[in-house]
């Protein structure tokens, strides 16, 4: 759910924000309600949508080629251009979420199949919407997108072994499978696009504007799968999952933008870095979960990717007004 890789905070400045931003902010805005949808769907009629379930690792690659239209070279060198904050939001994102999910796992006696569920969440890279989210939030876009793009490249070798660390004493983890997994389901489909796009850039631009939907209803349809292969556990375990849910992604929000601050990024990066370190690609981590562990251990991926888009934009907004008064000051 990435906007144009120029990236929202670049048009603003020149312009306004496109047509592509204003499709990726109401697609934000709508994705949490039309996700929940999917959850209900998958609950009240499971058997639509189970036979489903070896599908969900192609519809993962359909969400990441998406993203990899968005991107440009642009993304790339602006990791260049501010190493030093890209290499803090890439190491607090794979140490905050991963640490925070073994701790929540252990703190709520999670069983083992939910406890590997809720890591799994934290050793993903970087949600797809958080740009957007960042962008609503008035916070640093050009530093959100660059840590969003290093982490999910970087996924494959990190990802795995992180999982397997973390996640090993609850169930075991193949993690020389996972990483075969990631590199099908997402860094194939994000380089391909990349691809696709710098031959046929001017072409892709004019749909810019549609893959924000098209990315959150394959999420959704990935929700309502993962929901139904887990329907009996869900009505014992949701609101333990929630609870977890809630800590995690509220945690990482919180310290994500403590690194920010304690490193003196500045306010606009500071935000940037709480959603690129509180919001999780949960598309991956519902994929993984369901492949390696079980139908149950997804349903933490499936509960984040409703919540972590409602805090997001609740905090978002919270973010910009307080921003705007700091101006108006």
């Amino acid at each position: 759910m990435r906007s144009e890789s120029k990236s929202p905070a670049t048009d603003s400045a020149e312009s306004g924000p496109g047509p592509a931003d204003r499709a990726a902010r109401r697609a934000v805005t709508v994705f949490p309600l039309l996700v929940l949808a999917a959850g209900v769907a998958g609950l009240s009629t499971p058997g639509t949508f189970t036979g489903w379930a070896p599908q969900v690792p192609y519809l993962l690659g359909v969400i990441m080629f998406c993203m990899g239209l968005t991107m440009t070279p642009q993304d790339f060198t602006g990791v260049l251009k501010r190493p030093w904050a890209v290499a803090l939001g890439l190491v607090a994102h794979y140490v905050i979420m991963p640490g925070l999910g073994w701790l929540i796992a252990q703190g709520l006696g999670l069983s083992p199949q939910l406890a590997a569920g809720v890591i799994l969440v934290g050793c993903a890279p970087s949600g797809t919407a958080s740009n957007v989210v960042t962008y609503l939030a008035r916070g640093d876009v050009a530093l959100s997108v660059s840590v969003a793009t290093v982490s999910t490249v970087l996924a494959p070798l990190i990802t795995p072994p992180l999982t397997l660390l973390l996640a090993g004493e609850f169930l075991p983890v193949d993690a020389q499978s996972m990483v075969t997994d990631i590199l099908k389901t997402v860094l194939l489909p994000v380089v391909g696009g990349l691809v696709v796009r710098l031959l046929a850039g001017r072409y892709i631009g004019r749909v810019l504007g549609v893959l924000p939907w098209l990315s959150a209803v394959t999420i959704g349809f990935i929700v309502a799968v993962v929901v139904a292969g887990s329907a009996d556990a869900i009505r014992s375990a949701a609101a333990l999952v929630l609870v977890a849910v809630v800590l995690h992604n509220g945690l990482g929000l919180a310290l994500g933008y403590a690194a920010g601050k304690v490193a003196r990024l500045g306010a606009p990066a500071s935000r940037a870095m709480a959603f690129e370190v509180g919001m999780q690609n949960s598309g991956l981590a519902a994929s993984l979960a369901t492949a390696h562990f079980s139908p149950l251990a997804a349903l933490p991926a499936a509960v984040f990717s409703v919540w972590h888009n409602v805090s997001g934009s609740v905090v978002a907004a919270w973010m910009a007004r307080r921003g705007r008064r700091s101006e108006a000051e």
